[in-house]
């Protein structure tokens, strides 16, 4: 069984085509008469207890696990000017070792450090730090500490143990953890003024890792997230391209309204009543390959949930923002740094 399902699930990741951040389309200027928001709690939400375990590759047996902190690995120095320092850097996470891409400011700080995680580009083409290239040097240029995790199986990173593993962006999920962690082990950081950056597929992991690790970051960036519902990505992204694929998948783990236990289990807004850190969402409204639906989807669940957080629709914004990125980024670090307090 664990055999067909490492299978059939590396087949799975051959059909979900979700999200590179290229190619937006030029944009209008954004309504400010949107966002919605939800009032913020008067103190970290409480819980009772872990959700309980169905299945071992799932969010509640992640929040399980014991993350152990390691320390960043300078692999070589990029380049350096009057600003900031680039470096191609490595870091434990778990049994594998995950590569990725560091931006530091100049000086000794302590800065604010942010972790960067990027939307789904094909293993097989991607190299180390794409995805976000722009975020990288517009935020360290703002004063943050950026670390862009490359996730295993990507570049220089050691190939997940299973197939599996990494579609349900459980080790993804995993690795971006890791990644603060590393993060906050070095002097030049302040590890009490620390954020997620998600894009795309990233908007999944920086939310798995919210409801999973509560209280590891203080702040979360999200933009042109996929679906916080697991199994709508599936029926969006892999049943209308590869219908085959899509049915050897739920032969394999049941069809959702069979298995809903197992697909909530991979599904970040089942749990975000776990969420204690605020969160701006940004999409935009012409959207052709995540649907803005599913942010008001998302943010709906979140203020259900008591969870601070904000929603900004980008009219005329495909899925790449383009013509109003340098604007939304100005939003997002205005956010960033007075959550953060910086």
């Amino acid at each position: 069984m664990l055999h067909l399902r490492a299978v059939l699930c590396a087949a799975l990741l051959a059909g979900l085509i979700a999200c590179t951040g290229d190619g937006a389309e030029p944009g209008l200027q954004p309504d400010r008469s949107v966002p919605v928001s939800a009032s913020p709690t008067s103190a970290p939400i409480a819980t009772a207890g872990l959700p309980e375990v169905t299945d071992e590759l799932s969010l509640p047996a992640l929040m399980r696990e014991k993350f152990v902190p390691a320390r960043l690995r300078v692999v070589s120095e990029l380049g350096r000017n009057a600003e900031f320092i680039r470096s191609r850097v490595s870091y434990r996470s778990g049994n594998l070792t995950i590569s990725g891409m560091l931006l530091r400011p100049r000086g000794e700080g302590p800065f604010p450090g942010i972790v960067l995680n990027h939307g789904y580009i094909d293993p097989s083409i991607y190299v180390n730090g794409q995805g976000l290239r722009r975020e990288q040097e517009r935020l360290v240029r703002a004063g943050f500490v950026v670390l862009h995790t490359d996730y295993r199986g990507h570049a220089d990173s050691d190939a997940p143990e299973d197939a599996f593993d990494r579609e349900s962006r459980i080790g993804y999920t995993e690795d971006s953890i890791n990644a603060v962690l590393a993060l906050k082990q070095e002097s030049y950081v302040d590890p009490e003024r620390m954020a997620m950056f998600g894009r795309s597929m990233g908007g999944a992991v920086t939310l798995n890792a919210l409801v999973v690790y509560p209280g590891l970051v203080q702040a979360a960036v999200i933009y042109s997230s996929v679906s916080s519902e697991f199994v709508e990505n599936v029926e969006h992204f892999t049943r209308p391209s590869r219908p085959q694929i899509a049915k050897d998948f739920y032969n394999a783990f049941g069809l959702p309204e069979l298995s809903p236990e197992f697909y909530a289990g991979l599904s970040a807004r089942t749990y975000f009543d776990r969420i204690t850190e605020p969160i701006q969402l940004n999409h935009g409204s012409e959207d052709g390959t995540c649907p803005y639906r599913w942010s008001t989807a998302t943010q709906q669940r979140l203020a259900q949930a008591g969870v601070d957080s904000e929603l900004i629709r980008w009219p005329g914004e495909d899925h790449a923002f383009y013509a109003t990125w340098a604007e939304s980024m100005d939003r997002s670090i205005e956010f960033l740094r007075e959550r953060l307090r910086v």
